[in-house]
Order: C-alpha cells, then structure tokens, then sequence
C-alpha cells in the first residue's frame, strides 16, 4: 500500500486525527504517544511513551460492498503477522489471530486493532484502522489481563519504524483480494475444545469458521451450533 506517512510526538487517538485530518487520499498517522488509546467499546490501551507502535491508517476501498468490510480486518491482521514474520525473522505459526483481529503471541495479547468504517450506500467510502502493537515496552501496569510485547518474546528492543514500514508495504491496495482460507489457518484456538461465555453462561466449544461477513461458527461438547456477531461472545483465558 502506498500512502503519505505523518509522525506526531502525541494525540489524544490516531484514529480520531484521522477522522479530523483526513482526506480523500490514502494516509498514515504515527504517534509517540497516546493520552486517550482506545480499544474496543469501552476499553483503554496502554502504552508508556515512545515504547510502542501507535498507528492509524486511512483507505478508500470504494470498490468493496459493505456486506464484504470483514475482508479488511482480515487483510490487517494478515499484514501485521507478514511483517512480524518478516522482521523477527520467526515463523507465522508463532502467532495467531484471535477472532476478530487481535494477534496473539500464545495465551497473550501482542496487537489489538480498531477499524472504524464509513458507508455511503452499500459501498465503504473511507475506512480508519487503529493499530496498537506492543513492541519495547516490558512492564505493563494496567489491569489488561495478558499483554505481552516483542521485547519480551524475542528478549531485543526494536525499530519501530522499520516495523510500521513493513506493515504498509504488507498491507493491500483492494482488501476484497484477501486470502481469507489463510486467515482461517492462523485463527487462536483453530484446534481443540475452549472456554467461552455468552448471555446465557460459560460452556466449552470448538472453533468450526469464521463467515465472510465476520461471524464466528462455534461447535459446543453436546454437537449443537452457536453463532456469534462481535461482543457477542467472550473468550475465557487463564492469566
């Protein structure tokens, strides 16, 4: 992906300076430093100061139908991994995509990815995809269950810049070409019985697909199907 790449030294959220700054042309936005992270709802990212990959960035992907924006969480979380790969020189399989989008290092969380997209009729006319990446940061004091960073998988600090560079270059132009079998191939929990909790409980299931439009296909002990929308359904994790 080719685009203009701006660094700031702080910002309340990558994302909501896109969402002001923005325009009509394909754009990264990098900060030090984060005073409002988000994560998902409600949820706060932590990050200490220049320690870590704070990004966002903007694409038009006008020819994708609505009905198909997974394929862009898709095609993000398979950029990042392709970069990890080929920066750390490790393979794919030591990382995994717990559903939707966040990149997991085993049983923790190494990426957590927000994608905030704006229609106009049934096509995407602008998509901003907030990306924070632990990379040198070795403590971590918040109350998130299970982060970890790549300092404290490979035991090295880490060139931040080179790791946004090559997440662009991995990401694609027209994310409807995404290789969605290969998503699939790398998902957390792809094998084997899980906890999980829903509305109703906790129970165990099997990881069974994830739909083109991002639902997740679980197959619980008793063989019955369960289908989920995002937030739908919690993963338990032991910490």
């Amino acid at each position: 992906m080719r685009c203009d790449m701006i660094h700031i030294g702080e910002t309340d959220s990558t994302n909501r300076w896109l969402m002001e700054h923005g325009g009509d042309d394909d754009m990264v936005v990098w900060a030090d430093y984060q005073t409002q992270g988000r994560g998902c709802g409600t949820n706060r990212w932590e990050s200490r100061r220049g320690e870590n990959l704070l990004f966002s960035v903007l694409m038009h992907p006008l020819t994708l139908e609505a009905r198909f924006q997974f394929r862009i969480s898709m095609a993000v979380s398979l950029a990042i991994i392709d970069a990890l790969t080929s920066q750390l020189s490790l393979p794919s399989s030591q990382f995994a995509i717990k559903w939707p989008n966040d990149i997991y290092w085993g049983d923790k969380k190494l990426c957590g990815i927000l994608i905030e997209n704006q229609l106009t009729g049934q096509h995407i006319k602008r998509s901003i995809i907030g990306v924070g990446l632990n990379v040198n940061q070795v403590e971590f004091v918040s109350d998130a269950p299970n982060p970890v960073s790549l300092s404290q998988i490979t035991g090295q600090r880490h060139d931040r810049n080179a790791l946004l560079a090559a997440v662009i270059e991995a990401l694609p132009a027209d994310p409807s070409v995404v290789d969605a079998d290969r998503y699939r191939s790398l998902l957390y929990r792809r094998e084997g019985y899980h906890p999980y909790r829903d509305t109703n409980g906790t129970f165990e299931a099997r990881l069974v697909d994830v739909e083109n439009d991002g639902h997740l296909q679980l197959c619980d002990r008793q063989g019955h199907e369960r289908r989920y929308a995002f937030k739908e359904v919690e993963f338990i994790i032991k910490h």
